[in-house]
């Protein structure tokens, strides 16, 4: 079993803005020790994962009728958003249609069992294969926000487990990867309560999300 953690540096290059992705995980569990993974083949499909329930969240296949609920939820306290994308209230119904339509993708909508309202986002991305076989090897969990009331209760912890488990478990992967901005010290944070190991940074990764790279 492998987790694996990324964060991004931001060092920007000056022409087009890129953040550093910190990365925690990276290794394979194999006959008993763990063994470097080169990356296999991407696979551009939507899993077939049910509803993932605890006992604050529960993970819904993500879809436009979750749209009044999130677009609340966005516009909630957003001091903590600088580092992820987090789409305005009048963008969720485009949000949701272009997640929905993003290759490798498999989105889900936060529930909190509390109330019943969808408070975030999350998903299952970049699954790869095997380089010589076509069974899945690795996943990526990412495209995560929360309400700012959601933050702090329990519920991204918990999603967090309960994607991990569906991951390692049913969908039998060996590696399951989470990246973060490295400057997003909160959420570097919250990776390691979680106890997935640090791997590194990945400079220059991806579009900064910060104003101004």
């Amino acid at each position: 079993m492998s987790l694996s953690r990324e964060l991004t540096s931001g060092e920007p290059e000056r022409s087009s803005p890129r953040a550093s992705r910190t990365v925690f995980g990276g290794l394979a569990w194999q006959h008993g020790k763990a063994i470097p993974l080169t990356k296999g083949k991407l696979m551009n499909v939507r899993l077939d994962v049910p509803v993932l329930a605890g006992d604050l969240v529960r993970l819904e296949p993500l879809a436009m009728r979750h749209a009044p609920d999130l677009a609340a939820a966005a516009e909630e306290d957003r001091s903590s958003c600088g580092f992820t994308l987090v789409p305005r209230g009048a963008e969720v119904p485009d949000y949701l249609a272009a997640q929905l339509a993003r290759d490798g993708l498999t989105p889900f909508a936060q529930v909190r069992t509390a109330d019943g309202k969808a408070v975030g986002c999350t998903g299952l991305w970049d699954p790869r294969t095997w380089p010589d076989r076509p069974e899945l090897r690795a996943i990526e969990i990412g495209f995560t926000w929360l309400a700012a009331s959601a933050q702090g209760t329990g519920i991204n912890a918990e999603a967090k487990l309960l994607l991990l488990s569906h991951a390692f478990e049913t969908l039998g992967v060996t590696r399951v990867d989470l990246k973060t901005d490295a400057r997003n010290h909160r959420s570097r944070r919250a990776l390691e309560r979680l106890g997935i190991p640090f791997e590194g940074v990945l400079r220059a990764w991806s579009v900064s999300w910060v104003r101004g790279g």
